[in-house]
């Protein structure tokens, strides 16, 4: 089924474009949901084919619920279709350290019940990409923005959902045919095609994509790069099934010398002993493509990890006596400009966007200039971690797309594969896994003798971060203590006065984690919890590494830089008694509940709808419970529509409405105050010579007894 192209976004009127975006959701969603219908049966929807996922029936429900999420924090819709879908399928959609993929946590709905829901997010986004006005071109700030963002989301889970249902046993498929295989491929090793290493010669790098670009893009995408590359030579072709049989015949995957430290515990981890959509038999392989088994294909591309890819090419360079390794980014950039590709969106001509098969063909059909499988078939590693482009921003409504990957443990995957569609088959697309992750994803080789430097721990650079990090474990500035330990002081006093157990505690709203350890001084168990990933990915390398690196802005360009550690706070031996985890508090899943105290800092005039919050609380919370919200009410309708503030305005009786009162109006009924408001004054860095300093005020309440 041949997919539609990713849109232009500045040609076209409004409503020529109002058109083509409903045919291009439509494509996506029905082509997702076909994609779901090669499965068997119900059943195969709770499997979990890879263990750091969740089972197909949260990918099936994530994307819908995605398009619902983003647009009620963009405030493009008000009302939500269904709040537990969209907790339960909100988040968890890579194997990040913090995400929850633990299943007693989960009540899976049932499949019919996802595809009714599914039923009502098409209407609701056919009726509302019918009915919203917007202008043109569209861009970061355009209205019809975060609905393209769904539909470009969706289709990168297009494509990680079928590695999964390809990681299903066979008995959990069935053949379908609108997802046809190549049936073109060798078994003979005599007729494999011959590889052969072509000079790339050296080569200026250059991208500088806006937010105005005319194809829409993820985060990682924009910014300035400019590179000279240095002369190298590529392998003609992708790596095929042929070429790697080599290795593993000559005892690849038992011999540690070819292995990376990392990739050897991996290997010893897993006992592979060949690539894992080879299928071992009596005669030798067989090869599983998504929905059936078929003889090894050698003339097809080998699908591999980083680490398998990066041991094969150590293999080689022994073999050869040459420097053998896998291309940069910038490497790759290089031969596909020495080999003409240069088209921003990629269609005719190369195995990509669902536009020949439902798998992999053989690596000596599509040419480009000297090369083969320039872009298509299958994605290629790089050996570089992903990382940002200078002038980097992250977009407000996903601002965790990208940043919890630049920690150089995902490296770059290029080109894109047979089902890669929308955005991925664009020439300025960024993806990057894991190295010991599976994609439809293999290799080619290039001869250098450039080395290959790569940080192990890189500084934060994050602008937002760094500030937040210093705020919550940096040097204390104009006399004011620091925040994040006032405030956790001020909850355990709080607790102490009132004699409350001391099992379980909620920091909702944790940003960077200093609290969060702090309040496990006192408490047996502490949730961290933050909207923000960035934020959560923070707190979760200090409390895993015991330490964070981040620059702080001394002015203009000019930075310093930090080096902060848990020992050093005191905290290091509390870190194991806490758990950080990334939710909206707007809706939080149901497994957040039975706490003693929930803190709130700073946190109830940055959501978008307070009311929310404070709704189901209570339900959260044990009776007797402590609930301690802190604010400085700085409402502003960049966070909350006006319509949602906690006060700050005056009624419709001409009265004047503080938050402080409004705050204890929403809580009536269930609690009841426990002191007078108290006020704890905080100070963020900007620069060596601009702060921030704020009053927040502290508003204790306990839970009624029933």
């Amino acid at each position: 089924m041949q997919s539609m192209s990713t849109l232009h976004l500045r040609n076209g009127t409004v409503e020529q474009k109002r058109k083509e975006i409903k045919a291009y959701f439509l494509d996506s969603f029905n082509t997702y949901e076909s994609l779901f219908s090669c499965l068997a049966s119900d059943s195969a929807f709770y499997e979990r084919p890879e263990k750091l996922r969740h089972p197909l029936i949260f990918y099936f429900g994530h994307t819908a619920t995605f398009f619902i999420n983003k647009l009620v924090l963009a405030k493009v819709i008000n009302e939500r279709i269904n709040p537990k879908f969209e907790s339960l399928f909100a988040i968890g959609v890579d194997e990040m350290s913090w995400d929850d993929l633990n299943d007693e946590n989960y009540d899976w709905p049932t499949v019919d019940e996802v595809r009714h829901y599914r039923d009502q997010v098409r209407t609701l986004m056919c009726d509302l990409i019918d009915t919203l006005s917007f202008s043109m071109p569209i861009n970061w700030e355009n209205p019809m923005w975060p609905i393209i963002m769904g539909i470009e989301h969706e289709r990168i889970h297009l494509e990680t959902s079928s590695v999964l249902i390809r990681q299903l046993p066979l008995t959990s498929v069935k053949p379908n045919e609108d997802w046809p295989d190549c049936t073109q491929f060798e078994t003979d090793e005599t007729a494999i095609p011959v590889n052969a290493l072509l000079t790339v010669p050296a080569t200026e790098i250059t991208s500088n994509k806006t937010t105005e670009a005319s194809f829409y893009g993820w985060d990682n995408e924009y910014g300035e790069l400019k590179q000279q590359v240095a002369s190298f030579k590529a392998s003609r072709f992708l790596v095929s099934n042929g070429e790697f049989l080599s290795f593993v015949k000559e005892g690849g995957y038992t011999n540690a010398e070819y292995w990376e430290k990392e990739g050897n515990e991996w290997r010893e981890y897993t006992k592979a002993r060949h690539p894992v959509f080879w299928v071992k038999t009596d005669e030798g392989y067989k090869y599983r493509s998504m929905l059936q088994e078929i003889e090894l294909p050698l003339d097809w591309p080998v699908d591999v990890n980083y680490h398998e890819a990066k041991a094969f090419c150590n293999y080689k360079s022994k073999a050869s006596g040459l420097s053998i390794r896998l291309p940069t980014e910038n490497e790759w950039f290089a031969m596909r400009e020495h080999a003409g590709v240069i088209e921003e969106v990629y269609s005719d001509g190369f195995n990509i966007g669902l536009g020949k098969y439902a798998s992999s063909e053989p690596v000596n059909i599509n040419e480009s200039g000297e090369f083969f499988d320039v872009v298509g078939n299958v994605w290629q590693w790089t050996e570089t971690p992903i990382y940002p482009f200078d002038g980097f921003k992250v977009h407000h409504l996903y601002d965790d797309f990208t940043t919890p990957t630049f920690d150089n443990k995902h490296n770059l995957i290029k080109g894109g594969s047979w089902i890669s569609t929308g955005n991925e088959a664009t020439r300025d697309s960024r993806y990057a896994f894991r190295r010991h992750f599976f994609q439809h994803a293999g290799f080619r080789y290039v001869q250098s003798d450039s080395m290959v430097k790569v940080n192990d721990f890189d500084y934060e650079s994050d602008t937002q971060v760094s500030q937040y990090s210093e705020f919550h474990y940096g040097d204390v500035y104009h006399g004011v203590p620091n925040f994040a330990k006032a405030s956790a002081a001020f909850c355990i006093e709080m607790a102490t006065r009132a004699g409350i157990n001391t099992n379980k505690a909620l920091d909702l709203g944790c940003a960077v984690g200093r609290s969060t350890f702090e309040l496990a001084k006192y408490f047996q168990s502490v949730d961290g919890i933050d909207f923000s990933a960035r934020f959560v990915k923070t707190a979760f390398d200090m409390q895993e590494r015991g330490e964070i690196r981040y620059h702080l802005i001394e002015e203009g360009e000019l930075t310093s830089f930090k080096s902060r550690k848990l020992e050093a706070l005191g905290l290091a031996d509390v870190a194991d008694k806490v758990h950080f985890a990334q939710g909206d508090a707007c809706n939080l899943k149901p497994q957040f509940t039975g706490y003693d105290l929930i803190f709130m800092g700073n946190l109830i005039d940055r959501v978008y709808s307070p009311r929310k919050v404070l709704s189901n609380i209570s339900e959260r919370l044990n009776e007797g419970g402590l609930l301690i919200i802190a604010s400085p009410f700085t409402w502003l309708e960049d966070y909350t529509e006006r319509s949602e503030w906690l006060g700050g305005y005056k009624d419709e009786n001409g009265e004047t409405l503080s938050s402080t009162q409004a705050l204890e109006n929403a809580l009536s009924g269930q609690f009841s105050r426990v002191n007078a408001p108290v006020e704890i004054p905080f100070v963020i860095r900007e620069t060596k010579r601009k702060y921030q300093h704020t009053l927040s005020e502290f508003n204790v309440f306990r839970k009624n007894q029933s």
